[in-house]
């Protein structure tokens, strides 16, 4: 290729070749066995050229290659980087990667759990962490020159998204960020945002996936294709899976199907299904076993239930299935013992080790969040090593976690939503099925969806083909925000500060389709207003007397059909079995018999049909022997009773003989009566003073008297309706603007009124604020403040601040949480005083939990188990006291911790006492006994 260049051609490549290797991108490359990407590069080089980037890519395509770009480039300049990640698994495994690449000494970590080499020039972290040390102004940001935000996009996370805004917003202006997200469809804007708040940015995206993805269907013994083979063509649905579908929803199996007289028993519907047709949903340990066949294995089925994971162990391990060989067996004994040995014997036995060691041994093992962390952590590496071939997983690995597989296999496209079972989204799907296909390994990855009754493969279709998953901000203003803020910068620059959020960026952007409708609206109204000129006078005048005149008359029909109503109502309520009435109007006008008065006004009977109504509803006998019930539109007009009668105690409404005779009595009895025709009163609207002051104006007024004036007042009418429905599109435009800055300010103004704030100073109870991170951050501060926790044991104080964290997984549980005795449950109560207190005051100040601000209600839920662990008492008798897994008993025992701590740095000493006596100090205590036994062990080795 070189000899064809001319000699200027050759001069110039040889000079550009020779920049390129005088960079640092250059020296980077060398230390990876494979090739950059063009995506990689292209981030890589806007890096070093001093401009942020945002890289949005598909799962395992390799971005985090920049994020190790921004630690070598900061490392050769002298300068610091932090890596952040959204859970604390994805910080260790990544503290794990960098001290292996850059020595130990460089690298260090912090997350909740851990502090390792802090002041190293590298340090990997839990986004929290970094937000913290911001408001805090702490040593360790001097001299910080990148940060990386990994899986940025959990900024839509509803729950913790704002710290990833509190971040990008608050760095300081010399700090180069890397954002590195899944592929959103909305990167661009996020970029666009990305450009306001920190300068100039890059953004890259990359929908390529390194290694292709092939979608399936398993039904019963056959694995289908998703799409049919075609290039050159949109992909089209396999007419395979097509025609099945349509089969099995023709087929109708009903469970009151009957056979020689007797029900039909499930499992021979299933059988006479099997047999019938050649399609089924296959087990777990047939879908592994099929796998295995195919060479498809190491495989991660995603069930979307810890219950099931555990569950679909059992089955293969059941079902006799055995994925590793001798050799492999013996490696990965070998591997758990050495990660368990600090695990004692008695807590091995309550934490179900064997039973987990046999499922590894064979090559099988679940993952979710309720096991303890070091057995997931064990699980990781096997499968990562090839020894785990088969892992049933919930969808919380699908989060970053470094565990490629070849396949992964999707059970349902359904999963609970916390209220609901609904569909997974396309942005799901493509995370999950985004860890199929190990880069390296593996030459194509493998998505194998299970057949399902009422199965389409049209909606898998546009799940497997859609890449709308939009990132959309979650931030909101909280109490501990707002105090940090006013102390750094005051309340007005603050309000400035949360008007750049990505939140209210996407808000106005979404403001101005409605802005111009507004703009078009308003011209339309200068047009209208030109057109009912009159050259008599004020048209405009003239019409807004019509209005007001039509107005006060519709407000009196209201008020007069709202009269009649309620007296048609009251006569209804004074009718008695036996009336005999006349039905003024509907179906069923004329003479009838009351057999029974009514509901009272807003009750329902229980009856399915029988709706919540504005009336009583009497159940008649009509004189065409008719049972009804009626409703209170077939009474315009009040009624009264005509005349009575017996009705005998043997009559069946039912019996058409019993409604004949009662009929024939009723028309004897009554049908000669004539009803009284209900007068109509006066209008109210003949004696109305203010109906008779505007008719006297319109009289008088110049316009009155023109020719044109009904053409003139179309136009005007047309103004006025123009004019209602751009009043409504600017209260929306008003609704959306501000709208960060407005709940910043009533969330002042609460802090205000309570002593945290005046004016721009923060108080002392403010700087106490300021040290409380978490949901229930102006609970902990009240309690604090009231003193509700003076005088507590360690335990009971642990017990205290476990309320300030838990949220049980199943809402509402009927039974109540079993509390500790004495102080603990005294300490409780109050708490939950504080917090009904703080919730009125919330009402007041128009502060919402639904809209993702303010203070829920305190989870008394995990106190017990807390109090106990904390007092000494063994794994088995805790975890068998709050049926709690272990897993999920280490995750809250450690967020307890980090509130403990936070507590221990905001409590006040208590004036006069020993330092024993304080809060502070007992909280420090509670923390120690806490972290003990699997609580303590160590996730970084």
């Amino acid at each position: 290729m070189t000899e064809d260049l001319s000699p200027a051609e050759r001069y110039a490549a040889a000079r550009k070749r020779a920049a390129e290797q005088a960079t640092a991108l250059a020296d980077f490359r060398e230390m990876y066995d494979f090739g950059l990407d063009p995506f990689q590069i292209e981030a890589c080089q806007a890096l070093e050229t001093g401009k942020g980037v945002l890289v949005a890519a598909p799962t395992g395509s390799g971005k985090t290659i920049v994020g190790e770009f921004a630690v070598h480039l900061a490392l050769q300049q002298g300068k610091k980087c932090f890596y952040t990640t959204p859970i604390k698994a994805l910080s260790n495994q990544k503290y794990a990667d960098l001290a292996k690449r850059y020595g130990a000494d460089k690298v260090g970590l912090l997350t909740g759990d851990n502090s390792v080499n802090a002041d190293a020039p590298v340090v990997v972290m839990t986004t929290e962490v970094l937000r913290n040390m911001l408001y805090a102004g702490s040593q360790t940001l001097l001299g910080l020159g990148y940060v990386v935000m990994d899986e940025v996009h959990y900024l839509s996370d509803r729950f913790r998204g704002a710290v990833w805004e509190e971040v990008i917003i608050h760095l300081p202006e010399s700090v180069t960020l890397v954002s590195l997200s899944a592929t959103v469809s909305n990167a661009e804007e996020f970029g666009d945002w990305l450009d306001t708040v920190r300068g100039d940015t890059e953004v890259i995206v990359s929908e390529h996936r390194p290694v292709p993805l092939f979608q399936h269907v398993l039904a019963g013994r056959r694995m289908y294709d998703l799409f049919e083979e075609g290039e050159g063509r949109k992909k089209a649905v396999n007419p395979d899976l097509t025609r099945m579908a349509r089969m099995e929803a023709s087929r109708s199996y009903n469970p009151r199907d009957r056979r020689k007289g007797k029900m039909v028993r499930e499992a021979d519907r299933e059988r006479e299904r099997r047999q019938r047709s050649r399609i089924w949903t296959p087990g777990r340990p047939e879908v592994i076993e099929r796998l295995d066949s195919e060479g498809l294995l190491p495989a991660i089925t995603f069930i979307f239930s810890r219950a099931a994971c555990e569950a679909a162990v059992q089955q293969c391990l059941y079902a006799g299935l055995r994925l590793n060989d001798d050799e492999a067996r013996a490696r990965v004994r070998e591997i758990v013992e050495e990660r368990t040995a600090a695990i004692p014997d008695e807590d091995l036995h309550v934490l179900g080790y064997f039973e987990w060691l046999e499922g590894l041994e064979r090559g099988i093992a679940a993952h979710h969040a309720g096991m303890l962390p070091t057995f997931k952590e064990v699980v990781e590496e096997l499968f990562v090593r090839g020894l785990v071939k088969a892992v049933f997983a919930t969808e919380t690995l699908a989060l970053g976690i470094n565990m490629p597989a070849r396949s992964v296999v999707l059970e349902k496209l359904v999963k609970w939503n916390g209220e609901q079972h609904a569909d997974i989204t396309p942005g799901e799907y493509t995370q999950l099925t985004g860890r199929a296909g190990r880069r390296g390994i593996d030459v194509e990855g493998h998505a194998v969806v299970l057949w399902q009754r009422a199965f389409s493969p049209e909606h898998l279709a546009g799940l497997a083909g859609t890449r709308t998953y939009p990132l959309r901000s979650s931030f909101k203003p909280s109490y501990n925000m707002a105090v940090n803020l006013v102390e750094q910068f005051g309340r007005y620059r603050s309000r400035e500060l949360l008007e750049t959020s990505f939140a209210q960026f996407q808000a106005d952007k979404s403001v101005v389709g409605i802005s111009r409708q507004v703009q078009r609206n308003e011209e339309g109204l200068e047009g209208y207003k030109a057109s009912m000129t009159c050259h008599l006078g004020d048209f405009e005048e003239y019409a807004r007397l019509r209005r007001d005149l039509k107005d006060r008359e519709t407000e009196l029909a209201k008020q007069g059909a709202s009269q009649r109503r309620a007296a048609a109502a009251a006569a209804l309520e004074k009718l008695k079995p036996g009336d005999v009435i006349h039905v003024p109007s509907g179906k069923f006008a004329g003479l009838a018999l009351v057999l029974d008065p009514g509901i009272p006004a807003g009750r329902s009977n229980g009856h399915r049909g029988f709706e919540q109504h504005d009336g009583p509803r009497p159940l008649v006998l009509t004189a065409e022997r008719q049972v009804k019930r009626l409703a209170s539109i077939d009474f315009p007009v009040p009624v009264e009773a005509l005349e009575r009668m017996r009705i005998p105690k043997s009559f069946n409404a039912r019996s058409p003989q019993s409604r004949r005779d009662l009929a024939s009595a009723l028309r004897t009895k009554a049908g000669h009566i004539v009803p009284d025709r209900h007068r109509k009163g006066r209008a109210a609207a003949a004696d109305d003073r203010e109906i008779t002051r505007l008719r006297a104006e319109l009289r008088a007024h110049p316009c009155h008297g023109c020719d044109e004036r009904e053409d003139h007042a179309r136009w005007a009418e047309r103004y006025y309706r123009l004019r209602r429905d751009t009043q409504q599109l600017e209260r929306r435009i008003e609704g959306r603007t501000n709208t960060i800055a407005r709940t910043f300010d009533r969330i002042v103004a609460l802090l205000t009124e309570m002593d945290y704030l005046r004016g721009d100073e923060v108080t002392q109870n403010g700087k106490r604020l300021a040290r409380l991170y978490g949901e229930l951050d102006l609970l902990a501060s009240e309690c604090l403040r009231d003193g509700v926790w003076e005088g507590l044991s360690p335990a009971e104080l642990a017990a205290c601040v476990s309320a300030l964290v838990f949220e049980a997984r199943a809402a509402d549980d009927a039974l109540a949480p079993k509390l500790p005795s004495g102080k603990a449950k005294a300490a409780l109560g109050e708490m939950v005083r504080i917090w009904g207190r703080l919730d009125a005051l919330e009402e007041e100040f128009k502060i919402s939990q639904t809209e993702g601000v303010g203070q829920r209600e305190p989870d008394l839920g995990f106190a017990w188990a807390a109090h106990q662990w904390a007092s000494g008492k063994g794994l088995d008798e805790v975890l068998r006291e709050a049926d709690m897994p272990a897993g999920d008993f280490v995750r809250w025992c450690k967020q307890v911790i980090d509130v403990l701590g936070q507590i221990a740095a905001a409590a006040p000493s208590v004036s006069g006492a020993g330092d024993g006596d304080t809060v502070a100090k007992n909280a420090r205590k509670a923390v120690d006994a806490l972290r003990r036994g699997v609580v303590a062990y160590s996730s970084v080795g």
